[in-house]
């Protein structure tokens, strides 16, 4: 399951986003930093239209939507790799996610107070990203000392240190560890370290509901970071997403059109992280059940079944494969496979986003 971690600074509207986003998640979202005493988790459904198509389609008993998990962590502030605030027991928290969804605050209300007591989102990302960069350098330098002893001797660990390093030398230069490049060899040697600043970064600007559909300067300035990152952006309004949590899904629609949105911030959200980690949706449709499974981009046929079972992957033979668009211009799998549309793929089959699949396998 795909885990995606909320920071920020106190009072910049992560617990109200989380709790809407995970409608029935306990997180109190309160104008005073560190309401959110415990990390609180929630486990969400990807929204995916396509979804209830392919069900009709093929009369299935339910659907099972694939899902993400949000972890919501303490309002983090300046020396919170010290110990500061909630501290590292907080960013220790965030070393299990794939992605970090950092909160930024874009909108101006006099009755919330910021604590540094005026908006400046580029002034609290770097506060944010600099007590992360600290907890990973403090973390690293234990990790590379020990290793250092090892290495006499040892050329795993010759290995390890080589790419400790590296990772060293760009954090104690301020920035993150995302920016080594490291081979496929390398990057194992490193994996159960979690570093916070590998990790993907989206940027959740929150702005009014005035601001929604736009954007403003402070989002800019958000963008014109992000790229310099390789991070993304996206613009939500945690008060907007904690309205839609009363409405009906019309009401939703009405309300979001007349905002100027066509999506809430969960759909923006998770786009946006599937983009951001090269993630794909492929399906399984039978009259049992219709089922979306997330992939990594490339992966091949038997890598994909082995996301529903190991077995399913160890005994691939072949999988029966539709495009969504086809299946559904088809009416029906039948239709598609009179029509041609239905292909038997083999192992070196690279899956694309929105098949359709059925897997031959040897038990």
């Amino acid at each position: 399951m795909l885990r995606a971690g909320i920071v920020g600074l106190p009072n910049v509207g992560k617990s109200t986003l989380f709790n809407a986003l995970v409608a029935n998640a306990k997180a109190e979202a309160a104008n005073f930093p560190f309401c959110t005493i415990e990390p609180n988790v929630g486990v969400v459904s990807v929204p995916d239209e396509r979804l209830q198509v392919l069900s009709d389609l093929a009369k299935s008993k339910q659907i099972v939507p694939t899902r993400v998990e949000f972890v919501d962590i303490a309002g983090l502030v300046k020396g919170a790799s010290k110990g500061e605030g909630l501290g590292n027991q907080f960013l220790a928290n965030i070393r299990e996610v794939d992605a970090i969804v950092h909160v930024v605050r874009c909108f101006e209300n006099d009755d919330i107070i910021h604590v540094s007591g005026s908006i400046d989102p580029i002034r609290d990302i770097e506060i944010i990203n600099l007590e992360l960069i600290l907890s990973d350098l403090a973390q690293v330098e234990r990790r590379a000392d020990r290793v250092r002893k090892q290495a006499r001797a040892n050329k795993e660990a010759q290995a390890e240190l080589v790419v400790l390093e590296k990772i060293l030398a760009v954090l104690e230069d301020g920035r993150p560890a995302r920016q080594v490049s490291l081979t496929e060899e390398e990057e194992p040697l490193i994996a159960t370290l979690g570093l916070l600043t590998r990790k993907r970064m989206i940027y959740a600007t929150n702005v009014s509901e005035d601001d929604l559909a736009t954007g403003n300067s402070w989002v800019e300035q958000v963008r014109e970071l992000a790229k310099t990152e390789n991070a993304q952006t996206v613009i939500i309004s945690a008060q907007v997403e904690a309205e839609l949590i009363e409405l009906s899904d019309e009401e939703r629609t009405d309300f979001l059109d007349s905002l100027g949105v066509t999506e809430g911030g969960l759909k923006s959200l998770i786009r946006a992280t599937y983009d951001l980690l090269g993630l794909r949706t492929y399906f399984t449709s039978g009259e049992k059940e219709t089922r979306a499974w997330t992939i990594h981009a490339g992966m091949t046929a038997p890598q994909a079944a082995g996301v529903i079972h190991s077995d399913f992957e160890r005994g691939f033979i072949r999988a029966e494969t539709v495009a969504y668009a086809d299946l559904v211009a088809a009416g029906s799998l039948s239709a598609a496979k009179e029509k041609g549309l239905v292909r038997s793929e083999g192992k070196e089959y690279v899956v694309q986003e929105g098949d359709v699949m059925l897997f031959r396998f040897n038990v």
